[in-house]
């Protein structure tokens, strides 16, 4: 039986970019077939004569990517890359949850339906159940008449509200951080 050992599994990272670069740095990834992930939603901008739909960074000057440690140093020299997120003086490993949240986001939200920036507080764990957020795993916050769902990148610090209502939530153990 072959032992697989940590360091020979592909492993998911995050990629710190030059602010607004994003879109391009997942561009280029793709071009030197390095598996990456950008999450985006969509937004309304208003200028004085027209409404725009854009899609922008859910989390800005992030990419993700899908690959071994030991090759990480391919991301650097790639144009609008400043350096791979670090913990503890290592590459932060980004956990497979996480990124499956942040695709589960990006495929079914915009701009209004989710409020970014906000502090995380204790509250059960909780699994979305129905909807178009299905397999969203979070935190359950009662705020008021309404039931959010927190997700949130220990890594990155990045958080995220998404209102969704109680009948489509069920709680789970928690979660490992």
């Amino acid at each position: 039986m072959e032992v697989i050992r940590p360091e020979m599994e592909k492993k998911w990272f995050a990629v710190f970019t030059k602010p607004r670069s994003e879109k391009k740095v997942h561009d280029r990834f793709e071009e030197h077939e390095i598996e990456s992930f950008l999450p985006l939603i969509k937004t309304v901008r208003q200028w004085s004569d027209r409404k725009k739909t854009l899609k922008l960074p859910l989390i800005p000057s992030y990419v993700f990517v899908h690959m071994y440690e030991k090759e990480l140093n391919k991301t650097l020299p790639i144009p609008g890359t400043i350096a791979v997120l670090k913990h503890l003086g290592k590459p932060a490993v980004i956990q497979e949850q996480e990124i499956e949240n942040l695709r589960i986001l990006s495929d079914n939200a915009d701009s209004n339906s989710i409020i970014t920036g906000i502090r995380v507080l204790k509250g059960d764990a909780v699994e979305v159940t129905k909807g178009p957020f299905m397999g969203l795993i979070g935190t359950c916050v009662k705020d008021g008449n309404k039931h959010r769902v927190v997700v949130q990148l220990n890594l990155t610090g990045s958080c995220f509200s998404v209102d969704i209502p109680l009948s489509h939530l069920e709680r789970i153990q928690k979660i490992a951080v």
